[in-house]
């Protein structure tokens, strides 16, 4: 009986067996279809998922004591310089008063003969002092050699030359004979920024490649030698400054980079006649060249700052503070009620943030729109403060300095403003990847303990 109950049994399980198998092969195409498809979807969305972007590593330019500008040295050259136009002088020596520059700011060594005659000459050895012991700093830090790159952005605005920049970088380092190479001049201050959008771009498309991004302004043959009000501005906050950068797109890499890129907005109002002509270089009436800063500057730059988070902010900004923008756009505008413009609160969504060290006033400014405390702008106004303007390479300079005081932890966003003649508004924001140790080499290294320090409204000597 039990025999026969077993045979039972077995007979069962080999007919449900082939039951299972017939319809299993009924749904075979349908299954394979599915998994096709899955397969196909899978496919589609990492072939056309943009490249990560990492930041591996940055190196900022510090100059020798020899070239430092203390206040004293400032003053009496301006007025050795300036004295047949005492006006001109003590005008210069309010706005120097007021800039928000410290003692240890630097000039090239032709800017401090009496009176300065700068020349090609000059100039060119300015660049190799700022560019290459920027680079060498970089290639040391990453353990990369030159034949590692393959791709080379130089920015510069106004310091044009031939062969250019890039060139005498790839022939200073014998780089490849194949390595892709730009060189950015004329686009102001944020030329930095565009350098990043430009290797993101190209780093897109490269892949498994490497590239160096080298932003700097040769000040040395643009020196203003005139008396103009409106272009002697730019000689108390223009200094010596540079950085290089480099990213990379590979995936080996990815452990070793302290950054990712996520962001990369562009505005420019360069349609409209007074943003266009607000910072210009030009002639005045002797002939001497310049850079004039309309009076209507700050006004232009906040206007572009407006337009770019606007854009920026749909990207970055959580749900809630979108909300509360919208809310108070329909009172305002369809229910007509007498409102303040809403400004989103940007410290949701960043940790830190740099803001191009273009003088005192816009570091004020943008603290005042965007509601920023005085520890969130510590790092731009120190920048301003130890290196003075250094164009477009002060952004990094700033994140320098977060790195130095211990402040920058793994997950935390980075969110880099930069203005440029144009006029442009661009913003860049990163995603630090580790919790960065404090450099034992750098920029800041080591005076990083005397900051943050005390400036006063007024510095009177």
């Amino acid at each position: 009986m039990l025999k026969f109950a077993t045979e039972v049994y077995q007979c069962l399980i080999i007919s449900f067996s082939l039951h299972d198998l017939l319809l299993n092969l009924s749904l075979f195409p349908y299954t394979v279809s599915f998994l096709l498809l899955i397969v196909t979807i899978a496919v589609f969305h990492f072939m056309t998922k943009p490249r990560t972007i990492y930041l591996l590593d940055f190196a900022c330019f510090k100059p020798p004591s020899m070239c430092r500008v203390p206040y004293a040295t400032a003053f009496e050259h301006g007025r050795i310089i300036l004295a047949s136009q005492p006006k001109s002088y003590e005008f210069q020596v309010k706005i120097f008063e007021r800039a928000g520059l410290g003692e240890e700011t630097s000039l090239p060594q032709a800017l401090h003969y009496i009176p300065p005659d700068p020349n090609l000459k000059d100039a060119r050895q300015e660049t190799e002092m700022v560019i290459f012991a920027t680079v060498d700093s970089l290639f040391e830090q990453t353990g990369l050699d030159p034949e590692d790159i393959d791709i080379l952005i130089v920015n510069c605005s106004l310091f044009i030359t031939s062969p250019s920049l890039s060139s005498m970088v790839i022939n200073k380092y014998k780089m490849r004979s194949n390595v892709k190479s730009y060189n950015l001049s004329g686009m102001g201050c944020s030329a930095g920024l565009i350098s990043i959008d430009l290797a993101k771009n190209l780093l897109r498309v490269h892949s498994e490649s490497n590239a160096i991004v080298i932003s700097t302004e040769i000040i040395t043959p643009n020196s203003y030698l005139g008396t103009e009000r409106s272009m002697l501005l730019p000689n108390c906050l223009f200094r010596m400054g540079g950085a290089a950068i480099l990213l990379t797109n590979k995936r080996s890499l990815r452990k070793q980079a302290k950054y990712s890129l996520l962001h990369v907005v562009r505005t420019h109002k360069g349609a409209d006649d007074k943003s266009y002509g607000c910072v210009m270089q030009e002639e005045d009436k002797d002939g001497h060249a310049g850079v004039t800063l309309n009076q209507d500057l700050m006004l232009i730059a906040a206007n572009s700052l407006k337009l770019n988070i606007s854009i920026l902010g749909s990207l970055v900004l959580p749900v809630s503070e979108k909300l509360l923008f919208v809310i108070n756009l329909i009172q305002r505008k369809i229910a007509k009620q007498k409102k303040k413009r809403y400004i989103p609160d940007f410290k949701k969504a960043f940790d830190h943030f740099c803001i191009h060290a273009g003088g005192r006033g816009v570091i004020d400014e943008i603290q005042k729109s965007l509601n920023l405390s005085d520890d969130n702008v510590e790092a731009s106004r120190m920048t301003l403060y130890r290196w003075g303007n250094t164009s477009s390479s002060s952004l990094w300079y700033e994140i320098g300095y977060i790195e130095a005081k211990g402040r920058m932890k793994k997950g935390e966003k980075v969110w880099q403003i930069g203005f440029g003649s144009g006029f442009k508004c661009n913003s860049v924001v990163w995603k630090c990847n580790r919790n960065i140790e404090v450099p034992k080499t750098g920029a800041w290294a080591d005076i990083i303990h005397k900051y943050p320090v005390f400036i006063p409204e007024v510095v009177k000597l």
